[in-house]
């Protein structure tokens, strides 16, 4: 099989990652590959960093600063292969991902089945990244696999997905509207259309974890009105496939899990996820605290609570990158 695989890497301010994350995408083992980086109005050198990969046939592309989804797009639009590998610029492929799952595979331009693999967690060496399996892990039904993630608030790494040209085509591009969340709604999409999703367990990427400038760690008024807006597109989703009372309870509890994100400080998206939760059929329960968090907000208010958890969280993910450095920690599983 020749099939053409594209590796589309959105970039912004990742002069720090970006290197690795190109080595790992030229070092695929499957020879058939392009690599597109698309820079989005960095303001340090990324752009740099991906033009000193032109000679070795990276595509580079800059844009003005849209936001990844817009990135994703560009990258996309200007790809030429069967299949497409999504890559953020701070993650990693191990050498035989790709390869892996083609092994699995039919002609990209009309195969419906998404390929999935495995993926674990790193702070900076990815040889001590910790894998750790969950019921995602396996060959599922496009509705048993939202119904999963859903009801049991499962992830599953973008870098994982390796998706058929068909299936791109058929789910639409990614959604620019979007700036947190984006990747959970648009894998709900994938996944809606295809015909099934297959786990490839040797496949193998990795996820750097206590990058405090990704996406994910946004917790502005715009990126948690990404957020609602994603889980309310999730749920869409999700009741196309299947309108019944074991989806609408799944997307309940996605709302639950959710919950934490907005209250207190922000109690209009927190009522709006009451209602949506009320119109299928249930109620929310007010996320608990711990005692600590809970006497520290009532003598000095929820912004000052808040903002001391954050200060603690990055002390400890210091603390795990500087012990991730050290040559005798070992890896849980690789």
């Amino acid at each position: 099989m020749t099939q053409l695989v594209s590796i589309l890497i959105p970039a912004y301010n990742a002069e720090r990652w970006l290197g690795d994350t190109i080595e790992s995408a030229l070092a695929q083992t499957w020879p058939n590959k392009e690599v597109i980086v698309v820079d989005d109005g960095s303001s340090d050198h990324t752009f740099k960093v991906a033009r000193s990969f032109a000679a070795r046939g990276v595509r580079v592309l800059s844009q003005s600063n849209a936001g990844a989804s817009a990135a994703r797009n560009a990258a996309l639009r200007e790809s030429q292969g069967a299949y497409i590998q999504f890559l953020d610029a701070d993650d990693l492929l191990h050498p035989d991902k790709i390869r892996l799952q083609l092994q699995h595979a039919d002609d990209g331009h009309r195969a419906s089945v998404l390929l999935t693999s495995a993926w674990g967690r790193f702070f900076v060496r990815p040889d001590h990244a910790t894998f750790s399996p969950g019921p995602l892990w396996d060959d599922l039904s496009p509705l048993d696999w939202l119904i999963t993630k859903f009801s049991q608030n499962q992830f599953m790494l973008p870098a994982s997905w390796l998706v058929s040209r068909r299936i791109a085509r058929r789910a639409g591009p990614w959604n620019e509207t979007l700036s947190l969340d984006d990747d959970g709604e648009y894998m709900c999409r994938l996944v809606a259309a295809s015909r099934r999703v297959r786990f490839v367990g040797e496949s193998k990427c990795y996820y750097r974890i206590g990058n405090a400038s990704s996406l994910s760690s946004q917790k502005t008024e715009r990126a948690l009105r990404s957020q609602f807006w994603s889980l309310k597109l999730c749920i869409d989703h999700l009741l196309t496939l299947e309108s019944s009372e074991r989806t609408r309870h799944a997307c309940v509890r996605l709302l639950q899990d959710n919950l934490q994100h907005f209250e207190p400080q922000w109690p209009e998206l927190a009522g709006r996820c009451r209602e949506l939760a009320h119109a299928l059929g249930g109620e929310l329960i007010t996320p608990g605290e711990r005692i600590h968090f809970r006497v520290y907000r009532s003598l000095f208010g929820w912004q000052a609570a808040n903002a001391l958890r954050s200060r603690v969280n990055r002390l400890r993910l210091q603390l795990r990158r500087t012990v991730d450095r050290l040559p005798q920690f070992h890896s849980h599983a690789n």
